[in-house]
């Protein structure tokens, strides 16, 4: 064999071979695949930027249920107030859970974070949760699944370039919700919470009622989410009562980030989320 006969069946390291490109990327392609599929049989998802692991499941039975309450071993409840309308009163629900060392979670809406944005940084600031409410309030039901995406994740956008904070933790407006928005909910890297206790502030019964309405209601227990609204008539002004009324009644007021479970969890169909190994759920917080 001639020199030049034996240098044409070297393939040179510079120089690319077909065939072995073509193998790689096949190799590849299978490896790419085997990933997805690990990624999805682990409940893993990513989009836009969030990565989610939920080991947990949602579903009872044919439903897809957000959190209503928690079964926890700890005597924790959570409070939580809706934003979508007015900032009358803010200030003074942030100076009155400061009073009591308190923090809670607050939904808001984008028309909410565009209007009052210097109270969405003072409410991270003060070490609350943030949670999101969508973008324009809306029966999310009647939304498409890409219609839903957008009014969560266009709030999401926003609160992001304000705060620095990625959003976990995701209210349906008017706690209206069905199996797609809940599911497109988890997709969008988001826990959907809904309450098991609701104070109907928004009825302006009156201060007394309020409290009474939280403090002795008969849902109130471990793992309660309790239902405020800021803007609400009689809110503030029964805010300091019920603070003291709960922790009278021996429950620490948490964040809901520190109440849920992120992982290893299912469902009860009263909405209870339940952790699959006792005292190994971890939290969803402001990252």
């Amino acid at each position: 064999m001639s020199e030049k006969q034996s240098n044409q069946n070297v393939v040179r390291e510079s120089e690319p071979n077909p065939d072995k490109e073509t193998k790689f990327h096949q190799f590849r392609g299978i490896g790419i695949l085997l990933l997805c599929a690990v990624l999805v049989m682990g409940g893993i998802y990513s989009f836009g930027g969030i990565t989610l692991q939920t080991a947990g499941s949602s579903r009872v039975g044919s439903r897809e249920l957000p959190i209503y309450c928690v079964d926890t071993q700890k005597n924790q409840v959570a409070l939580s107030f809706d934003a979508a309308w007015g900032n009358e009163d803010t200030q003074e629900i942030l100076d009155i859970l400061a009073k009591h060392n308190v923090h809670v979670t607050f939904f808001m809406t984008g028309g909410w974070v565009d209007s009052f944005p210097d109270d969405v940084k003072r409410i991270a600031a003060a070490g609350h949760d943030l949670g999101n409410h969508s973008e324009n309030h809306k029966n999310m039901s009647q939304l498409s699944d890409e219609q839903c995406k957008k009014e969560i994740m266009k709030v999401h956008d926003k609160v992001k370039a304000l705060t620095g904070i990625e959003m976990q933790l995701f209210r349906p407006p008017y706690g209206d919700y069905d199996n797609h928005v809940i599911k497109d909910a988890y997709e969008c890297g988001y826990f959907p919470v809904q309450w098991s206790v609701d104070s109907l502030d928004w009825k302006d019964y009156g201060v007394e009622n309020i409290i009474q309405t939280v403090t002795q209601n008969k849902a109130l227990d471990k793992g309660a989410i309790i239902l405020m609204h800021n803007g609400a008539k009689y809110t503030a002004q029964a805010l300091d009562t019920i603070i003291t009324g709960l922790q009278d009644k021996g429950y620490e007021i948490v964040p809901i980030s520190q109440l849920v479970y992120t992982d290893k969890f299912h469902m009860d169909q009263a909405g209870k989320q339940i952790s699959d190994e006792a005292q190994s759920g971890t939290q969803a917080g402001n990252n």
